[in-house]
């Protein structure tokens, strides 16, 4: 008879825990899985995935607007919200069986259900009433987002959550945040015709951020007619018979239909059996772990936003799959957090790898920086005023490129690329040896030749 019930158990069904159940169970380990809500976790059903579809929402109408510089003319051009939100839930609905199906199709058995640790060896499964053992356990479990549990009046605010599916599109939305997500759904909302105000306690909106690429998105956004209120919090939120109001610690009052909270996320480790486990947690609630993803009781294991690492779904996958190498594929490796590519899906968007300006230049006592800003081509056809700007950072020294940055219309998908040749050392020789691609917009990241001189130096 076996010692325990299953070799691993995995205690969430989004992206990290599902990546380590299948890699784990194709290492031959028998493997089990519990996802309380819906598998494909925050990022498949609430997260990355709808709010990748409602950026693509928020677009058309500029490019209808765009069309008429082509030829076009665009005729009436009515928006439908409840359309909108149906087509994401069958989308995600769709990613959500691949999720089971691949799990199934693995040989992970898949449970439905709340699991929570009794010790280093057991889960509880709350539905089901019935307790499990495992050689190994892994918590998968996440992040939820940030509400102040001081705030009067916090049960009438939404949160990134709720956001995806209101029951009307709101005439007036007010954003608390000023982070990737607060700005995502800024762009969201304004694109779409919502007013849209962002109110942020900081003076500028995606701190750490590289400065040049925070301000091409506030530029960008105050051209949609985004609100910013910055130096400002909320000190309570009143409802009234027609929306709600914002009362701020100045004094003042911002009204909306909805007012929406993004002030960030926290591990997801409630209800989760953790002291009674003895399994040992940060200040944030997050789970500490090692290099290994190993907690402090040794067959207790964590990855994803519930380690509060990198809070990316990528890294999360790559946390899970490294896991599953190492204990049970005989390939150990663990995960290398340098030079991680992102993206915030504003309008315009970004991408970014590397470092951004001021942390380059404590990085690198000489350091290069290269920019080009420039109208792209389907822009000037339009009659828009927009730009878009690129950005490398080299470090003087070596000539390794160690910073690129790009704002503008498929921003993301040109740094996806770059990040492979600065993970391989690229140098701005190996950028400027390299052909450029005519005409793209991207082309520029490879014929930029003068360096940029910040204004004070130049007048000098």
């Amino acid at each position: 008879m076996a010692e325990y019930d299953f070799d691993l158990f995995v205690i969430g069904g989004g992206s990290g825990g599902v990546r380590a159940a299948r890699i784990s169970a194709g290492h031959g380990a028998k493997v089990g899985i519990a996802e309380a809500f819906r598998y494909g976790g925050t990022c498949v059903i609430r997260g990355c995935v709808p709010k990748k579809l409602y950026v693509y929402a928020s677009r058309f109408p500029q490019e209808f607007a765009a069309a008429r510089g082509f030829g076009w003319e665009v005729g009436q051009t009515p928006f439908s919200w409840h359309a909108l939100v149906s087509a994401k839930e069958r989308e995600i609905t769709r990613l959500e069986g691949l999720y089971q199906k691949g799990l199934e199709a693995a040989g992970v058995e898949v449970f439905a259900d709340h699991a929570s640790l009794v010790d280093g060896h057991t889960v509880a499964l709350s539905e089901a009433g019935r307790k499990i053992t495992a050689k190994r356990i892994l918590i998968a479990t996440g992040g939820k987002p940030n509400i102040d549990p001081k705030l009067e009046g916090r049960e009438h605010v939404i949160t990134s959550n709720e956001a995806f599916d209101l029951e009307r599109l709101p005439e007036r939305i007010v954003i608390a945040g000023g982070g990737y997500i607060a700005v995502e759904f800024a762009g969201i909302f304004a694109g779409l015709g919502v007013e849209t105000t962002l109110i942020y306690r900081r003076d500028k909106i995606l701190r750490g951020f590289d400065e040049d690429m925070r301000d091409a998105v506030e530029k960008g956004y105050r051209q949609l007619g985004v609100r910013f209120v910055y130096n400002r919090t909320f000190a309570r939120i009143e409802k009234t018979s027609s929306g709600f109001i914002g009362h701020m610690d100045n004094g003042a009052k911002l009204d909306a239909d909805q007012i929406m909270f993004a002030i960030g996320r926290s591990p997801n480790t409630e209800n989760l059996g953790l002291e009674a486990a003895g399994v040992a947690t940060g200040p944030g609630g997050e789970i500490l772990v090692d290099a290994q993803s190993r907690t402090n009781v040794d067959s207790v294991f964590a990855v994803g936003d519930v380690t509060d690492r990198v809070q990316l779904t990528p890294v999360a996958i790559r946390e899970g799959h490294a896991f599953a190498d190492t204990e049970f594929g005989a390939k150990p490796w663990s995960t290398d957090y340098e030079l991680i590519p992102t993206a915030v899906f504003s309008t315009p968007e970004i991408g970014t790898v590397g470092l951004p300006e001021h942390e380059a230049r404590s990085a690198y006592p000489h350091l290069d920086v290269y920019k080009s800003t420039f109208k792209p081509m389907k822009a000037v056809m339009a009659g828009k005023d927009e730009r878009t700007l690129m950005k490398l950072l080299v470090d003087g020294a070596s000539d390794r490129v160690v910073g690129c940055h790009v704002a503008g219309y498929d921003a993301a998908e040109m740094v996806q690329s770059v990040a492979i040749a600065m993970r391989m050392g690229a140098t701005k020789a190996d950028f400027d040896r390299t052909m450029a691609l005519h005409p793209s917009a991207s082309e520029e990241l490879v014929t930029m030749r003068e360096k940029w001189v910040p204004p004070a130096q130049a007048a000098e």
